[in-house]
């Protein structure tokens, strides 16, 4: 392995960061513009003053990486991140996975809203996942920085002819005249008590995108589930990623407002992680 890369491992390595292997690998090849693989077949990096620096900040701030670097990968893609968006989790690709199964032959427009919308890696996914059908997402957040960056992650991904996006406190300015096949939605879902015991690194993310005031973390479930039939199509669906401990609050609120055939599904941690119903 190149000796750059030990020399990054070794300083992030020794300030406690947790992942420093993948780190280092993934600040080397975002600074030299070259594939582990070139880098392990000697290609020459430049730029070795920048990417020391970046491991050093990263080393001393413990600012996420992705935040330094200004983008995350999601189901394969490269998004813009900042410190008004959640960087895109490995857990989030099982909602947009699980989604896509329930659409995928699907022969009419198929219309979703996606509600947190953040940096805009749900829609902006499904969109390409279903780039051979008739779709039309709209994607709402409260936050209108999260909305310009899921904007600009939109044209760059060239699908801005697909994804609407609106500043919207949950369904406060969606019409009664739109309905949807699929409301999903990966809301704030940590309970507030739990700040404390997070890593520091998720201090640098927007707390209103994390939290829910509630003593469960369940209060944006209850407010969406509330009135989802309002907005759903005959036989459409609500899917929504969840947090530790939830699935059977959550499921409880669905039987309670009559949805059907609630599924729930578990991450490679084999912790329920997702959960799909329909009207």
């Amino acid at each position: 392995m190149n000796t750059i890369i030990k020399q990054i491992e070794k300083i992030l390595s020794e300030a406690g960061i947790e992942e420093y292997k993948q780190e280092a690998k993934l600040i080397v090849e975002a600074v030299s513009g070259l594939s582990t693989d070139k880098i392990i077949l000697g290609y020459e990096i430049k730029n070795i003053d920048k990417i020391i620096e970046i491991a050093v900040k990263r080393a001393k701030t413990k600012a996420p990486i992705q935040h330094i670097l200004g983008f995350s990968y999601f189901m394969g893609e490269k998004y813009i991140v900042n410190s008004n968006v959640l960087i895109p989790r490995d857990e989030t690709e099982i909602l947009v996975l699980e989604c896509y199964k329930l659409l995928k032959n699907k022969k009419n427009k198929i219309d979703i809203l996606d509600i947190g919308v953040g940096s805009g890696c749900i829609s902006c996914a499904l969109a390409k996942k279903l780039v051979d059908c008739d779709i039309e997402i709209l994607g709402v957040d409260i936050s209108l920085e999260a909305i310009k960056t899921a904007l600009e992650n939109a044209d760059k991904l060239d699908l801005i002819r697909k994804i609407i996006f609106r500043k919207s406190d949950i369904y406060s300015k969606i019409r009664d005249c739109e309905k949807f096949d699929l409301i999903v939605s990966n809301p704030p879902y940590i309970p507030l008590k739990e700040k404390n015991n997070l890593q520091a690194e998720v201090g640098f993310e927007p707390e209103m995108a994390l939290f829910a005031p509630d003593e469960e973390g369940v209060e944006f479930y209850k407010k969406i589930i509330k009135d989802a039939h309002k907005f759903l199509k005959t036989g459409g669906f609500l899917a929504f990623e969840i947090g530790i401990n939830q699935s059977e609050i959550i499921k409880k609120m669905l039987d309670d407002n009559g949805f059907k055939d609630i599924k729930i599904i578990k991450d490679l941690a084999n912790i329920d992680r997702v959960i799909i119903t329909h009207i």
